[in-house]
């Protein structure tokens, strides 16, 4: 992704609400089938993480990218965005 294309990305998540959260039990197995769902409908989402502490928000995040094969745009604080092109049917 480039910087332009991140630029783009954040304007577009800044008016987003939070479609998954990531609880006190942190990544699950459902979480990321959530995550995964959100990526089909919206390719790009905002994931919010009140329930972890900040040493375990950054490997969750990087875990949820990786696992659901999507760009991170963005983090802040609590805050995720993941990008993910839609794929042609």
């Amino acid at each position: 992704m480039t910087p332009a294309e991140r630029k783009k990305l954040k304007g577009q998540a800044h008016k987003l609400e939070p479609v998954v959260l990531i609880g006190t039990k942190g990544l699950t197995a459902e979480v990321v089938a959530e995550i995964e769902l959100a990526l089909k409908a919206h390719e790009l989402i905002k994931v919010r993480a009140p329930g972890l502490d900040r040493e375990a928000r950054g490997p969750a995040f990087q875990a949820a990218a990786a696992k659901t094969r999507s760009e991170i745009v963005q983090e802040i604080g609590k805050v995720l965005v993941l990008y993910r092109k839609r794929e042609a049917d």
